[in-house]
């Protein structure tokens, strides 16, 4: 493996944590109604773990309202159980072909405990990174050891600090995600 490979690999990784943690926050409810708060709640579909956006259209109908139209009529009451059994603390409504969600507005103990959940995503997607940055910076180190084809020191150096850029660069991304994410949960 080369310097340019390690460098790009690592970049990629630490891109991949960022798109994780961004995922994850798509599902953290807020105030608002949004349809990414159901898209991954894993319903029980003839006896496999299927995503809601696979069985059912999801949209919002109103500001604090969402409306999921099953595809199968017969998997409705799998998807109530689903949506009451998933800790988003929701409670959906069944109408004829469709269900309805309100969606209420986080008390105030609620919004501390999901921005500390977000806080915690945050911090764990870093640590991911940071372990990017370690295996890198081992990788980097072996090359310039190794015995047959070593790599100068100045340019080990170099991409060592290339890599603590990308580090800061991802970690600022994900302080950014964070921060955007808190504000929405305290926005009424």
């Amino acid at each position: 493996m080369d310097l340019d490979t390690i460098l790009l690999e690592t970049e990629e990784r630490m891109q991949r944590s960022c798109d994780y943690l961004q995922r994850e926050l798509r599902g953290i409810r807020t105030g608002r109604a949004n349809t990414a708060l159901l898209e991954y709640i894993k319903v029980d579909y003839y006896g496999s773990h299927t995503d809601l956006r696979e069985l059912a259209a999801i949209s919002v109908s109103e500001a604090t309202q969402l409306v999921v139209k099953p595809f199968d009529p017969s998997s409705k009451g799998d998807i109530v159980r689903a949506i009451e059994t998933s800790g988003l603390g929701l409670n959906p409504m069944s109408e004829g072909s469709m269900i309805r969600i309100n969606v209420p507005a986080p008390s105030a103990d609620r919004r501390k405990q999901l921005m500390s959940q977000v806080r915690k995503l945050a911090e764990d997607s870093k640590v991911a990174v940071r372990n990017e940055r370690r295996d890198a910076n081992k990788a980097i180190d072996a090359l310039a050891v190794d015995k047959k084809n070593p790599i100068p020191e100045d340019q080990a150096t170099s991409a060592k600090e290339d890599i603590d850029a990308m580090t800061k660069k991802a970690c600022d991304q994900l302080d950014t995600l964070a921060t955007k994410k808190c504000a929405e949960i305290e926005e009424i």
